[in-house]
């Protein structure tokens, strides 16, 4: 017998019971992000492999090891995007919305694609919702972008599980300058590194920072800092950013060695982090890159933004049981019918309440069957009331009004009173 199709590992369907719970978070952060004066772009998931090539870094584990690339029927090298921010900024470049200094003001949201092994949080398909800022430059706009966030966490009822950690990774003529201080010192002690940090040692020694080690990490206590190696710029920016922050009520630590994964940051870095979710800690990050748009071939233009990891918040929800009853019930009311003139007059004032109450999730039974039968449906399928319709109900221009969650006995309502009624028990519960 031949194998059973499935999902390819790590790319994970979203099924009905998970889909509204994705809805919700959405939205949420589309009504956020709208408020605060963002507008939507949506770009290909697929982009010429040199774009990443060009602006992640040939070095960075993402490019070496993580795509997924493929050569297409005319030979061109294409990848499915492992990010967003890249795919971003070639479109601002290639359709001119930062020309002239405008400023740009974006958000996105779709999968993004890594090669990884997955594991809980981490999955090779996964989903992010993005946001680039470009032609500001001051700390002004960097604290917006994590006041905003922070808000967001409270919306979602989690601000409490999440905490905040800062640096500034300085200018690139800075950063490299502590570049030569970090390798002289990691290269007089490298046979006390792990593998993984001698091989980034020479191809991107800041990612040792960021080494999982224990042994490493002890190593690094005596490193030089990147703090020290600041340029006053940087330091004047970091301290603007730390001053709107304080004056926000947003609580944060810095972390002198937050340096993200990607060649492109600069000034500020900043990830929000959880301890509820395991190893997969960090739910939210981003920062700075001055550089970015000049490296892909623009004029010189400042940008900053982040990205947040859909399946991990979603997780992060229901790991703190902050999942609104309202969205675990898909329907409010079922509409019950019986013989085909029932069937027919059912229909029909399903349409109306329908008009009358837009905001109504109304199912109407389909496939017939008896009374028992499709009340058993009803209540399977979570509506509040079950709304009944046989002969002597269509007789009378009635409907009998079953309540399914609570107390109470079912009821005859006139079909013109019907849509004050429902309004006032099923929209208000």
């Amino acid at each position: 017998m031949s194998k059973s199709l499935q999902a390819i590992r790590g790319m994970n369907d979203i099924l009905p019971e998970q889909t509204p719970l994705w809805r919700y978070f959405e939205d949420r952060v589309a009504r956020l992000l709208d408020g605060y004066g963002y507008r939507q772009i949506r770009m290909p998931i697929v982009e010429f492999t040199e774009l990443f090539k060009r602006s992640i870094g040939e070095v960075t584990d993402i490019v070496e090891k993580e795509m997924y690339t493929f050569a297409d029927r005319n030979g061109d090298s294409l990848t499915l995007r492992p990010e967003g921010t890249a795919a971003c900024v070639r479109a601002v470049l290639e359709h001119g919305l930062a020309g002239g200094g405008q400023t740009q003001k974006l958000w996105y949201i779709g999968p993004m694609f890594r090669h990884e092994r997955p594991q809980k949080g981490r999955y090779r398909q996964f989903h992010q919702i993005g946001v680039e800022v470009f032609n500001i430059d001051g700390p002004d706009i960097d604290a917006e972008l994590i006041i905003l966030t922070w808000r967001l966490w409270e919306l979602l009822g989690i601000r409490d599980a999440v905490s905040l950690e800062l640096n500034s990774l300085g200018t690139s003529a800075a950063r490299a300058v502590y570049r030569e201080a970090l390798v002289e010192y990691l290269t007089a002690r490298a046979e006390q590194l792990d593998e993984d940090s001698r091989r980034r040692l020479t191809s991107n020694p800041l990612r040792v920072l960021d080494s999982k080690s224990p042994e490493t990490q002890a190593l690094l206590a005596d490193a030089p800092k990147l703090a020290d190696y600041l340029d006053d710029e940087s330091q004047v920016h970091f301290d603007g950013l730390k001053a709107r922050l304080d004056a926000a009520g947003v609580p944060y630590v810095i972390n002198p060695k937050l340096v993200r994964g990607l060649d492109y940051y600069s000034k500020t870095v900043f990830e929000w982090v959880t301890d509820r979710l395991g190893a997969q800690g960090t739910v939210c990050a981003g920062g700075r890159y001055d550089g970015l748009v000049e490296q892909m071939g623009g004029k010189p233009t400042p940008g900053v933004g982040f990205a947040m990891g859909i399946e991990r918040l979603v997780l992060l929800i229901e790991t703190l049981d902050k999942v609104p009853a309202e969205i675990a019930r898909q329907v409010d009311v079922y509409l019950c019918a019986l013989g085909e003139p029932a069937e027919l007059a059912a229909l029909a004032l399903a349409e109306r309440l329908r008009d009358r109450l837009p905001a109504l999730r109304l199912q109407v039974n389909a496939g017939s069957g008896s009374f028992k039968s499709q009340l058993k449906k009803a209540d399977k399928s979570g509506a509040l009331y079950a709304l009944v319709m046989g002969e002597d109900e269509l007789a009378r221009q009635v409907v009998g009004c079953k309540p399914l969650r609570g107390q109470g006995e079912q009821q005859s309502i006139a079909w013109t009173a019907l849509a004050d009624h429902l309004a006032t028990c099923a929209l208000q519960a």
